[in-house]
């Protein structure tokens, strides 16, 4: 597999989820005690354990990370957890973990087993998001980045060919669906994820004031981890500076978090930090941080649905073949008057 593209060219759009539904955890799994995070990648292919946590154990580890450092928040998940990848869209607080992750492969180059990242191609970022992703590869050559794009597309035009026209109008949750939440699982699968950092902070508001720096993702049996869920919008900026690691220029812009062109707009003074992302509209996830959309409730019901009509159907041509069957005439009893 290309480490640095990875997308399927299949000829009929992909609907349904990437991840075997069997190999996740169900809730009476976390109704137990235990929370699970594993996938069919990890945990037959490549002989790691699966990741299990049971409560108090997932909230004993919070409690003790929530005193740690951003750095060292890294350095321990990176003992604890196996199949450890990164998700960026190359935010400002994914930039600082990729140049943390990157000053810890340096330490021990050797010994440190590197965390390669994942992004998420829409194929409708900004021409800039795609500039700063050149210039995030030049700076740290010891990054391995893995892209994902829409099942079947490789540019925007040939999306609106195989989707339609301006879908995240018409079908924002089916587009949400194949553009992120689709190619999200994928990856997951593809590379065996079992846990991911991501670059939520509470300081961003919306439904991430009360995120936890350990999080299991209930639906696909994920942990994730935000080592800078504690941190400002101000201290992720002086660190970008202090550091001198690349960053979108849209942020000069008033811009604070960029996402895909059509959903994206400047911030206000005294504006949440994401108060620019999906402006007017009562929505502030995409589906990959979020629990189950419509879209994939939706997608349940249409294969619940698909079952239901190819039983019918087969229940209906055993029964046409049942009375279509030719007549025995040895076994016809005629009465005469």
């Amino acid at each position: 597999m290309d480490t640095s593209l990875s997308s399927s060219n299949a000829s009929s759009p992909r609907v349904r989820p990437a991840i075997d539904s069997s190999k996740v955890p169900h809730a009476t799994d976390l109704e137990s005690g235990y929370a699970s995070a594993s996938s069919s990648t990890a945990s037959s292919s490549s002989g790691l354990p699966l990741v299990s946590l049971t409560k108090p154990h997932l909230r004993h580890l919070n409690q003790q990370m929530e005193k740690m450092t951003p750095m060292e928040r890294l350095r321990f998940s990176m003992v604890l957890f196996p199949n450890l990848y990164q998700t960026t869209a190359f935010g400002l607080t994914g930039l600082v973990t990729i140049d943390m992750l990157s000053k810890i492969q340096a330490e021990n180059p050797e010994t440190s087993s590197p965390v390669d990242a994942i992004f998420l191609d829409t194929l409708y970022h900004f021409n800039e998001t795609y500039d700063l992703v050149d210039r995030v590869r030049a700076k740290y050559p010891n990054i391995r980045l893995h892209v994902y794009r829409p099942d079947g597309a490789e540019t925007a035009a040939q999306f609106e060919e195989r989707y339609g026209e301006r879908l995240y109008e018409s079908a924002a949750e089916l587009y949400d669906w194949v553009a992120k939440v689709e190619p999200q699982q994928r990856a997951y699968a593809d590379l065996g994820v079992a846990a991911v950092f991501t670059g939520r902070r509470r300081s961003q508001g919306g439904e991430r004031d009360k995120i936890g720096v350990i999080e299991v993702d209930e639906e696909l049996g994920i942990v994730k981890i935000n080592p800078l869920l504690d941190w400002s919008f101000a201290q992720v900026k002086n660190y970008i500076t202090e550091h001198d690691v690349p960053y979108n220029v849209l942020l000069d812009r008033g811009y604070k978090s960029v996402g895909d062109w059509h959903s994206t707009s400047p911030v206000a003074a005294g504006e949440d930090e994401r108060a620019g992302r999906w402006k007017g509209q009562a929505k502030t996830e995409c589906g990959i941080h979020n629990k189950k959309s419509r879209y994939a409730q939706y997608l349940q019901d249409m294969q619940r649905k698909a079952e239901e009509e190819q039983l019918a159907a087969a229940l209906g041509k055993v029964e046409w073949e049942q009375q279509s069957q030719p007549i025995d005439a040895t076994s016809v009893h005629v009465e005469t008057v």
